[in-house]
């Protein structure tokens, strides 16, 4: 079993409710205060988690320099006042961040009983390949 110290323990929670925030600030219209409380606090969440040194390794990684700048650029815009466009702009960033991370996602998705079938539905079956780096779900299947 994996041990978590008071730290990582903390940080779950900090994260947790940063995504809570983001959820009702998109949920209540685009509100720039809790979009900004839902950011901050995920990102310091984050660097309780897995520790400053890690975060900033992976964070400012040459190959993801692009989406750093757009996920970070869209927080500076959310805290300037532009809710809507920033979390635009920081949806972009974050998909091309973790873009490495959605083919294991999805391929450990799929294996989950209900939800494996719901990927395996036409319309959706091809999203998912298109996420998972693949050219189409039928082409790999022989």
């Amino acid at each position: 079993m994996i041990s978590i110290n008071d730290n990582q323990k903390i940080g779950i929670a900090i994260s947790g409710f940063g995504l809570l925030f983001l959820f009702l600030g998109m949920l209540l219209f685009f509100d720039k205060g809790l979009l900004a409380m839902g950011n901050i606090m995920f990102l310091c969440g984050l660097a309780l988690i897995i520790g400053l040194e890690r975060t900033f390794r992976f964070f400012f990684q040459k190959q993801k320099v692009k989406g750093t700048v757009a996920f970070f650029g869209g927080i500076l815009v959310v805290l300037l006042g532009f809710p809507f466009t920033g979390m635009c702009i920081e949806s972009y960033g974050f998909f091309i961040i973790f873009s490495g991370f959605f083919p294991v996602a999805i391929n450990f998705i799929r294996r989950i009983p209900v939800i494996g079938n719901i990927l395996n539905l036409p319309g959706i079956s091809h999203v998912a390949a298109k996420l998972e780096g693949q050219s189409s779900y039928e082409d790999n299947q022989f």
